[in-house]
């Protein structure tokens, strides 16, 4: 049976491949009257790490449909800096954070006897920065992706290095991109109509991320979102663009919109497996 920390709203925990990063849950009450939850989904964090609300937005959405929300915690200075923005890329400083959410997830797989392979996957600003490269990255990991208001996007385009676009996404990750994969996992795509600030959006030369063609999808959320859903539709990936009205850059209108999509997407999931 489970510990008195390990339904409902969770502890946190360290990683056990890496204890530099860690993850709490939120686990449906089912499971303490000895039921299995049956699927998982994970919810990135944006810039400010606040992790542990994404988990609680979640909580209505995991006893709804007896599943675990797992939410990671990418925290700001592991190599003795105060640079936040390294895991919305992907890898730097040696770290693979796609990797790391692999690992987190494997590990909440076992723990609870979790045999589903897959597993949906949102977030929210610099967390839907990680959502856009871990889908092109990991497509075989989900059965579906929700970004919400991402600042920066890679799309697919073989004419331009990464961050920007995938022409050398096997040397600089070590497999190319896979467009069988990614045409199996639904996209959902957010942006508040009022989230048209650009000035921390903005890539300037001599940035950390800096690089030809960093602005090139657009000045806005909404300008660089609609440059994503194009190069996605382009590729045959089945992808649904909602602009939320009124919303500004707010994680809580992009979490309720996600739930209605990821739970379609649940049942989909689930009928095909029946």
């Amino acid at each position: 049976m489970p510990g008195r920390y390990d339904t409902g709203a969770t502890t946190v925990y360290a990683s056990r491949n890496d204890p530099r990063f860690s993850y709490c849950l939120y686990v449906p009450s089912a499971l303490g009257r000895g039921d299995a939850p049956r699927e998982i989904v994970v919810a990135v964090h944006g810039s400010p790490r606040t992790f542990m609300d994404f988990r609680d937005r979640f909580g209505d959405f995991a006893e709804a449909h007896d599943l675990i929300v797992v939410s990671p915690l990418f925290p700001v200075g592991l190599d003795g800096d105060a640079k936040g923005d390294d895991y919305k890329y992907l890898s730097k400083g040696g770290i693979r954070y796609d990797h790391v959410l692999l690992d987190i997830v494997d590990e909440v797989r076992a723990r609870f006897a979790i045999a589903a392979p897959k597993f949906g996957l949102f977030g929210f600003s610099g967390g839907a920065q990680f959502v856009n490269r871990f889908l092109l990255l990991q497509p075989g990991a989900l059965w579906a992706a929700s970004l919400g208001a991402p600042g920066s996007v890679t799309v697919i385009d073989d004419t331009r290095d990464w961050w920007v676009g995938t022409r050398d996404i096997e040397a600089c990750f070590g497999a190319p991109l896979d467009r069988e994969a990614l045409r199996r996992v639904p996209v959902q795509l957010l942006v508040g109509s009022d989230d048209v600030e650009t000035d921390e959006i903005t890539h300037r030369e001599g940035g950390r991320f800096w690089m030809a063609g960093a602005n090139s999808a657009g000045r806005s959320r909404p300008e660089r979102l609609e440059t994503l859903r194009q190069s996605l539709a382009l590729e045959g990936i089945v992808v649904s663009h909602e602009v939320m009205p009124g919303a500004g850059h707010d994680a809580a209108p992009a979490i309720e919109y996600a739930k209605p999509f990821l739970a379609a997407q649940l049942r989909k999931l689930r009928q095909s497996q029946a």
